[in-house]
């Protein structure tokens, strides 16, 4: 079956937006499975950068229909503001499809989110604050409300006004908050909103069937990563829907023999955003959310964290916040592996690495004297988790005019074989460099 697969590895941001717009180029659908805008892909075209939060990458091709899956949450004032930066920049947006089953975001869902995590205090989960993870809740707890009720204002505002009497009891009584305006939210979802998107609304998955059917191609785009996976990731440091391979399933409404090829995009090192475990993680000079105690690092260490941070311009896409740096993972990807049944790798940023004069890659983890190769189902030992590393040569060369397998430096090519010894699948795609033409492809 004619369908693709693009899922991120790792903890998000290893540069998926690269991957699915050079892989969309054979595609006629491009889908969006699952998360909301607290996920940014961006985009190099010639020279010109698209942060896409919302709408599917392959809207920068004019053959292909992009499509927002009901697995989606969907904040209608950001995707009408995102499709309003597009317009200004010449990509016609008319293409776009959202599914009326996905679920709609609200204010009174952000101003939760921002609230909750005010109130954990140390504990907090480090969230984007953008209401993902309540309106993920209202969804399971069968009083969210969807894009295809907008069609019909009558049933929209029943469904607002029945939410709004708990929401504004919660704003409330437990956290001293005014309540909400429910004639305020109806007026712009109804009146501003609602106009705009009609268009856009449909019945994504019969789209989705009728177009394998025709023996189409079709790719389906994952938001953040395997492990921010609610059922998979390192919970609770964890997005409130499920990113892995299986996700499509659900998000876009179709059966796994669908899928045949499952590609798995991993960054050349490893980042994380926010709060969690991380077992290869290396210090920074600079302050990061949840980031290593810089006291337990020396010089070397933190100089190759800021490395990574400033080379690699690790910062939230959306939130602007600095990433915490590591070494690549192998354990992780093993994992990745599994989870997605990936069937190749995508390596992207190999470049951050060109400077260095040897790299290091985590193979095993070291918990509490045992030596383990595949990560740990226990939260207290994936923190107590001590990397075991081999250490490989650098390349001392400047990768970013390199489009081609045999123009590789040998130590470069040994890195790339290394990985794809250590986690069985091979690396087909290489990132080069963030434009839309930096990358090397090595064969089926």
């Amino acid at each position: 079956m004619p369908a693709t697969v693009l899922v991120g590895t790792q903890w998000g941001d290893e540069g998926k937006g690269k991957f699915t717009d050079l892989v969309a180029k054979e595609m006629q659908l491009v889908v969006r499975y699952q998360g909301g805008h607290n996920a940014g892909h961006t985009l190099v075209v010639n020279g010109e950068t698209f942060a896409l939060q919302l709408v599917p990458s392959g809207i920068l091709h004019d053959h292909i229909t992009p499509v927002i899956g009901n697995g989606v949450v969907v904040d209608p004032t950001v995707l009408l503001a995102e499709l309003d930066m597009l317009e200004a920049k010449g990509i016609d947006t008319s293409r776009l499809k959202v599914s009326g089953n996905a679920h709609l975001i609200f204010p009174y869902h952000q101003e939760i989110d921002r609230l909750t995590e005010r109130r954990l205090g140390n504990a907090k989960l480090g969230t984007t604050k953008r209401g993902i993870g309540p309106a993920y809740a209202d969804k399971a707890a069968r009083v969210g409300i969807r894009v295809q009720d907008l069609l019909d204002p009558k049933i929209f505002r029943a469904k607002l006004d029945v939410v709004l009497k708990e929401k504004n009891q919660l704003l409330a009584k437990v956290f001293n908050r005014l309540p909400l305006d429910g004639d305020e939210i109806a007026a712009h979802y109804l009146d501003e909103c609602r106009p705009r998107l009609e268009p856009h609304i449909a019945d994504t998955v019969s789209l989705v069937h009728e177009s394998l059917e025709r023996g189409e191609h079709v790719l389906f785009e994952s938001a953040q990563a395997t492990f921010l996976d609610l059922d998979h990731g390192t919970y609770p440091f964890v997005t409130s829907s499920n990113p892995v391979a299986g996700g499509v399933c659900v998000g876009a409404g179709v059966g796994p023999r669908y899928i045949d090829r499952v590609i798995g995009v991993a960054k050349a090192y490893v980042t994380r955003v926010g709060t969690g475990p991380f077992p290869t993680e290396l210090a920074i000079s600079g302050d990061a959310v949840g980031g290593k105690d810089r006291e337990l690092a020396d010089d070397e260490e933190i100089r190759l964290g800021d490395h990574f941070v400033d080379v690699g311009h690790e910062y939230g896409t959306n939130s602007g916040r600095r990433r915490r740096p590591g070494w690549f993972d192998a354990v992780m990807l093993r994992q990745a592996v599994r989870l997605n049944s990936l069937s190749e790798l995508a390596v992207t940023k190999l470049d951050v690495l060109d400077a260095l004069d040897t790299v290091k890659v985590c193979v095993a983890y070291d918990i509490g004297g045992t030596r383990h190769t595949h990560l740990p189902y226990h939260q207290s030992d994936l923190h107590a988790a001590k990397p075991i590393y081999e250490e490989l040569p650098g390349w001392n060369t400047d990768l970013t005019e390199i489009t081609e397998k045999h123009q590789l430096p040998p130590t470069a090519e040994a890195y790339l074989a290394f990985l794809e010894e250590q986690v069985g699948v091979p690396v087909r795609l290489v990132g080069t460099g963030p434009g839309r033409e930096q990358f090397v492809h090595r064969g089926d």
